[in-house]
């Protein structure tokens, strides 16, 4: 699978050490670092700040991401941006940014929240050929007990003999918990950028450098591996481990 990491990070020493010949994720709400991105990482997604207008309440600008979009889809370090959506919102006002997404599928990915209905990722899943799946509603918690059950619910919508019928995002599911038991070609978390400042290491990292607890942090994210067939729900040790 593919570990994309997200920004943004405390210093441009730190990013290049996190990004370098790696995989970026940078969100339109906050994009000051996407030059680096551009330099260093084997390749990168860009993001619509979904997230933050969600939790920061700001308001979306749409024809903004648009034009962001537009400026670096043609870098040869491009993946795939991510259609704007609305976390909390519904079905039908998502469907509706998916149809104004102007770039086409090979260009876009768009997001299946896990507040909507299963009916909708199936035809999400026939209609496109990567689908991000998106934490939400009352499974907003990664990892939680009721998110893992909703996901056993998403496998049984997507999975034939527990493989895939379409590539699959995870949203904020970079943790080796959750990808060494779910079937995902790619994933990405901020994890490391919000844990990389912390200087309560103890043992051997209590003063290292930021460079050097961010290369401690991508390895073992990076270390971990998605499943390749999904099996069911993990051990309830292995839930909150």
């Amino acid at each position: 699978m593919i570990h994309y990491h997200g920004g943004r990070h405390s210093s441009w020493q730190v990013a290049v050490e996190i990004w370098k010949c790696r995989h970026a994720l940078v969100s339109h709400a906050d994009p000051q670092q996407i030059v680096i991105v551009a330099d260093v990482a084997q390749s990168f997604v860009l993001d619509n700040g979904a997230f933050s207008v969600w939790k920061q309440g700001i308001e979306a600008n749409w024809l903004s991401y648009y034009g962001w979009v537009e400026e670096w889809c043609r870098h040869p370090g491009f993946d795939w941006a991510i259609i704007p959506d609305v976390i909390e919102g519904d079905e039908a006002a998502n469907d509706a940014l998916m149809e104004q997404w102007p770039f086409g599928k090979a260009a876009g990915v768009p997001v299946w929240h896990f507040h909507e209905s299963m009916e909708g990722l199936a035809r999400l899943a026939c209609e496109w050929p990567r689908v991000a799946l998106g934490s939400s509603g009352q499974f907003a918690t990664p990892g939680s007990a009721s998110w893992w059950g909703r996901m056993q619910q998403v496998m049984e919508t997507v999975c034939k003999d527990g493989k895939p019928q379409v590539k699959l995002h995870g949203l904020r599911m970079l943790s080796p918990h959750i990808v060494e038991h779910v079937p995902l070609a790619s994933a990405d978390s901020a994890y490391v950028s919000r844990k990389v400042g912390l200087a309560n290491w103890g043992g051997c990292y209590k003063h290292a450098s930021r460079e050097s607890r961010a290369h401690v942090l991508v390895e073992y994210y990076e270390t971990a591996q998605s499943a390749v067939v999904w099996s069911g729900i993990p051990a309830q040790q292995e839930l909150f481990a």
